[in-house]
């Protein structure tokens, strides 16, 4: 992946769009990112601003982002200073991976100010600072960088801006065929090898080129990637495929593109990637190809960062109940011998006569097994040969007494595993909306302990949860749930009598629902791949998945969330295919 200068470039054009446009709303969904609701001429928008770490970005996003119920600080100090305001200009700073957006706004008083908004996308580095523009001062940024941190510049209220350091290299945009030369040459020159690679020159050189663009210039140019013979005609050749790649950007003649490898890597660009071999997929803009290259893996990142806790508590308790199985397992064989000891109390009592008190052993005739004519039966000499007898007959009573609770212990250890495996699958495929509802269910459990900032109080009466509804290609609403909290709903009160639904057959998954009475046989299927997608076979072909009517579904009393038993189902196999069920139009209500 390379978010470099020339994808800033081509992003900031396309950004043009949103000057003038009106602040609506901003939030701050987690510690990285900041979404802003603009009004432009186009249409009402949304823009991403992400500081994170692994993934920093900046692009225009149709992706759904919670909205914390208590605001950070620095999504606070936004709306103060931002919201309704206008914005005058949105660029690139040079070919550097910053951009700054300019904004006014009217105060308290009426009076007009000017701030600005820094985004500096420079992995783990990558901030967003708001600035006094009129002095050049932070107000705040939404990372700290303290003096003990950086000498060279501090990002703290009330400190004056200072841009990170400049790397001294040339303006791509701005050089000559004489001076790309001179450049390349010098560069060269002060290489520490003669192994040096062309695209690293290129890197070290020119300013907003990545090593991935570099790579497809030196490509395109048709030259050995190797430095050392370096001569007039390569630098010809080089000096042409780099001025028409930059040609091609300065008319705006872009092409967005990931292109996935055949090593399994992904890669993104806005010039076409003819030196990488594998599967292209075309954007019409910067925001759709940096939405689809980044937007499921940050959310993967922020949920499985959110739900580690969970995770490992989950799989700490399955592993708790696999041990006490295999000790309950042992108990039980145990106990299954109960016979052994009837079978001694019998023929101690019919022995007796041959008993003296002190014996220690009794060598008896065994009525009951032909393979095991004489019996040796260990005695206790303490004891008269009756109170013996009925020793054995108190112990073949307490072991088949037992099975019955070992048995019992044994079903809930595994109805709990089945529920915890069904939660641990969840998470897998949770979105961000769907973790805190997880999180409440196993409070509710008595898994997880009730945070001090949780115990508000609620609004009265059930909240309603947020859940995905699809919409198959002939228009019938598909809901799913998600967790168990979405699958009570959805089951329980969101669905009717005669209604269908659907789920993964006996493994963890998804409560499917078709919300409607009259739907057609490809309804049908994309409902079962679905609940497929979203269960723990999503990965395998052939997924048997159950339908029936609601009627049909009902919660056995004292069951755990999202339990349910059925009948009158019949069983559909089908293959859950990724990219069909994300083209499928859905929306969360």
């Amino acid at each position: 992946m390379a978010f470099d200068g020339l994808v800033l470039h081509a992003l900031s054009n396309e950004l043009k769009a949103c000057v003038h446009g009106r602040i609506n709303k901003i939030y701050q969904p987690n510690d990285h990112d900041i979404v802003m609701h603009l009004r432009t001429k186009a249409g009402n928008v949304k823009l991403l601003l992400s500081a994170n770490p692994t993934y920093p970005r900046m692009h225009l996003t149709d992706r759904q982002y919670t909205n914390p119920q208590d605001a950070p600080m620095f999504c606070m100090l936004l709306r103060k200073h931002c919201e309704n305001g206008v914005i005058d200009g949105i660029g690139q700073v040079g070919m550097e991976r910053i951009m700054r957006i300019q904004l006014r706004q009217r105060d308290e008083l009426g009076d007009i100010r000017k701030k600005a908004i820094i985004v500096e996308l420079m992995g783990r580095h990558s901030n967003i600072i708001l600035l006094d523009d009129t002095e050049n001062k932070i107000l705040d940024g939404i990372h700290h960088v303290t003096p003990a941190i950086s000498q060279y510049r501090v990002v703290m209220p009330g400190s004056v801006y200072v841009a990170p350091p400049d790397q001294g290299k040339s303006d791509p945009f701005a050089v000559t065929e004489a001076s790309f030369r001179d450049t390349i040459r010098e560069h060269l020159a002060n290489a520490k090898t003669e192994q040096t690679s062309l695209h690293r020159l290129f890197v070290a050189a020119l300013s907003g080129i990545s090593p991935l663009a570099a790579k497809e210039i030196v490509h395109r140019a048709g030259v050995a990637d190797a430095a050392g013979n370096l001569g007039d005609a390569q630098l010809a050749k080089l000096w042409a495929a780099f001025s028409a790649v930059m040609d091609q950007i300065r008319q705006g003649r872009i092409e967005p593109n990931i292109v996935d490898t055949v090593s399994g890597k992904a890669d993104f660009s806005v010039i076409a990637l003819t030196h990488l071999a594998g599967s292209v997929r075309a954007f019409p803009d910067v925001s759709a190809m940096l939405e689809a290259f980044y937007g499921e893996k940050a959310e993967r990142d922020a949920v499985k960062q959110k739900v580690a806790d969970l995770a490992k508590m989950l799989q700490n308790e399955i592993a708790k109940n696999d041990l006490k199985l295999v000790k309950l397992a042992e108990t039980l064989k145990e106990a299954q011998e109960a016979d052994r000891f009837r079978i001694m109390g019998e023929l101690v009592t019919a022995n007796m006569h041959a008993i003296k008190r002190g014996d220690e052993q009794l060598q008896a005739v065994n009525y009951y097994e032909e393979t095991q004519p004489v019996i040796s039966i260990p005695l206790e000499p303490r004891l008269t040969p009756s109170e013996n007898a009925q020793r054995y007959f108190k112990k073949y009573t307490k072991a088949k007494n037992s099975i019955a609770a070992i048995r019992e212990q044994m079903e809930l250890a595994q109805t709990e595993n089945r529920y915890l495996k069904t939660v641990r699958q969840q998470l897998e495929f949770a979105a961000l909306a769907d973790v805190e509802e997880i999180r409440e269910e196993l409070t509710e459990q008595g898994y997880v302990r009730r945070k001090a900032e949780r115990a508000r109080k609620t609004k009265p009466g059930k909240q309603v949860p947020k859940i995905t509804c699809f919409t198959s290609s002939e228009g019938i609403p598909i809901y799913v749930g998600k967790n168990n909290i979405q699958n009570e709903y959805v089951t329980h009160r969101l669905a009717k009598a005669n209604e269908t639904w659907l789920h993964a057959k006996d493994i963890p998954g998804a409560h499917v629902v078709i919300k409607s009475n009259s739907f057609g046989e490809r309804t049908l299927i994309e409902a079962a791949e679905l609940a497929a997608f979203f269960s723990q076979g999503r990965q395998s072909s052939r997924v048997p998945v159950d339908a029936t009517l609601i009627k049909h579904v009902r919660k056995p009393n004292g069951a755990k969330p999202g339990f349910v038993i059925y009948d009158h189902q019949k069983t559909l196999f089908v293959t859950p295919d990724e990219q069909r069920i994300k083209a499928m139009p859905n929306n969360i209500i």
